[in-house]
């Protein structure tokens, strides 16, 4: 099976041949770790969040993607970032190509027991944030991920700030 394949700031990225999508990510932390999936698509690690729907806003997409994906129901969203970089780019193995424009949320949910593996994901887990660059992560998250462990302040082991 064909993978969809990600890109950020690569020359070798194919050109768009599709509408730029928007999508929303959550930011689910615990702990010192973040919330990501593995996903089916393309056996890479991403954070929460998907595309938005004609028919809803951004924090009702963010509310869906959170319960399809993971079971969770968000309590609480507050605006992270938004991630416009035109080199983001998804690949299907339909051949499709589109630029995608992202809005992150710093998200508290409501308490749980147990998270619920979707159909899109192969698991879930939190991840140390030390530990998330370790990670096959979905290019077009990279980004996402910088200025989060930026705003934490998280250095590398000789000490020296990652970005």
């Amino acid at each position: 099976m064909a993978n969809s394949r990600f890109y950020y700031r690569d020359p070798q990225a194919p050109e768009p041949n599709q509408p730029m999508g928007l999508g929303v990510i959550a930011i689910i932390e615990q702990n010192g770790s973040l919330l990501v999936e593995k996903r089916t698509d393309s056996d890479r690690w991403a954070l929460i969040g998907g595309a938005i729907e004609p028919n809803e806003t951004l924090l009702e997409a963010l509310h869906r993607e959170v319960k399809e994906e993971t079971g969770l129901t968000v309590s609480s969203a507050s605006l992270f970032g938004t991630f416009s970089d035109p080199s983001r780019l998804i690949a299907f193995p339909s051949g499709r190509v589109k630029r995608i424009v992202t809005l992150a949320y710093q998200v508290e949910v409501e308490p749980f027991t147990e998270l619920i593996v979707s159909e899109e994901s192969l698991e879930l887990r939190f991840v140390p944030l030390a530990d998330l660059l370790e990670l096959p992560l979905a290019e077009t998250h990279h980004p996402i991920v910088h200025a989060l462990l930026d705003q934490r302040g998280h250095v590398s082991p000789s000490g020296v700030t990652l970005w």
